[in-house]
C-alpha cells in the first residue's frame, strides 16, 4: 500500500469500492482491469506508460498538464515555468502507446502568474483538470466525442527534474534564476552553497545590481546576489534542518558580508 492517501483512495475506502494500487502494472492487473468491464479508463499523474494490454481494455483518457503537443512528459509544469511560458493549461488526451503522443479530446489554457510556483500552477491546473475531466466524460457518454490528432509543430519533451538542474548557477541570467526558482518549489528546492553549506531558496526576485556572479551585493534588510546579468534578491531561506525565513530573519542568524560569494 502506498504511503501517500490520495482524495480518490480515500473516497473509494469510504464507498466501499474495490481498491487495487500495484506498484508496476502486470499482465494478471490488465485481466483484473478486464474483468471489470470498464467503459473507459482515467488517467492522471501517472508516471509510467500503460502498457498495451491495459489499453486494449477500454479507451484510455489522460488528464495531461500541458497545452499539447508542448511539453509531453513528466514534468509539464516546472518545465513550461522553467521557459517563462506566458500560458499552460489541461489537455484531455486518449492515450496511446506513446508518450503523450495521443488524440487530444479538449484543451483550455490558463494564463501562468508572475508570482505562480510549481506548487500553486499545480493546484490551479488540477482543478481545471477535474472540471474538464468529468465534462468530457458526459461528451464520451453521449458519442460527441471527436479527438483530433496533434500537430507535429511545437512538440516539446518535458523530461523529469534532475535534482542537479535545482543547484543556482549563478552565472545564468538573474530572470532564468527566478524562474528556477519558483518551478522548484516545492520540490526539490533551488539550492546553493554558502560557504559549504547548502542553503534552499524558497522565494526570489529580480533586482537591479552588478558584480561578479555569486557575489552578494547588499546582506540587508534584503539578500541581493550578483547575476551572470543582473541580480536577484533572495526572499526567503532555509538552512539545513532549519525552518523557511525569510531575508531579514535569515540574515540575522547567518550574518553575511557584501562581497561573499555563493556557489
Amino acid at each position: 500500500m502506498h504511503s501517500a492517501t490520495s482524495a480518490v483512495k480515500r473516497l473509494a475506502l469510504a464507498r466501499g469500492l474495490a481498491l487495487h494500487q500495484p506498484q508496476r502494472l502486470q499482465p494478471e492487473d490488465a485481466e483484473r482491469l478486464n474483468a471489470a468491464r470498464p467503459d473507459a479508463l482515467i488517467v492522471a499523474a501517472y508516471g509510467l506508460l500503460l502498457p498495451q494490454s491495459v489499453l486494449d481494455v477500454a479507451p484510455a483518457w489522460n488528464i495531461h498538464a500541458s497545452l499539447l503537443p508542448r511539453w509531453r512528459g513528466a514534468a509539464p509544469i516546472q518545465r513550461a515555468l522553467l521557459a517563462g511560458d506566458a500560458e499552460t493549461g489541461i489537455s484531455i488526451m486518449r492515450m496511446d502507446a506513446g508518450l503523450d503522443t495521443g488524440p487530444v479530446l479538449t484543451q483550455r489554457s490558463i494564463a501562468i502568474a508572475a508570482d505562480d510556483d510549481a506548487a500553486s500552477l499545480h493546484d490551479k491546473l488540477a482543478a481545471l483538470g477535474a472540471e474538464m475531466m468529468v465534462a468530457a466524460l458526459a461528451d464520451i457518454e453521449a458519442g460527441r466525442a471527436q479527438p483530433l490528432a496533434q500537430p507535429a509543430l511545437g512538440a516539446t519533451y518535458a523530461r523529469k527534474i534532475d535534482k542537479r538542474e535545482s543547484v543556482l548557477d549563478w552565472a545564468r541570467p538573474a530572470v532564468e534564476l527566478e524562474r528556477a526558482v519558483r518551478a522548484f518549489n516545492p520540490s526539490p528546492g533551488a539550492s546553493t552553497l554558502m560557504d559549504g553549506e547548502t542553503i534552499k531558496l524558497w522565494r526570489a526576485r529580480v533586482a537591479t545590481g552588478r558584480g561578479s556572479p555569486g557575489q552578494i551585493l547588499q546582506a540587508g534588510p534584503e539578500l541581493v546576489v550578483a547575476c551572470g546579468d543582473g541580480a536577484l534578491a533572495l526572499g526567503e531561506l532555509q538552512r539545513p534542518g532549519g525552518k523557511r525565513l525569510d531575508a531579514a530573519a535569515f540574515l540575522r542568524g547567518r550574518p553575511l558580508a557584501p562581497g561573499t560569494r555563493l556557489g
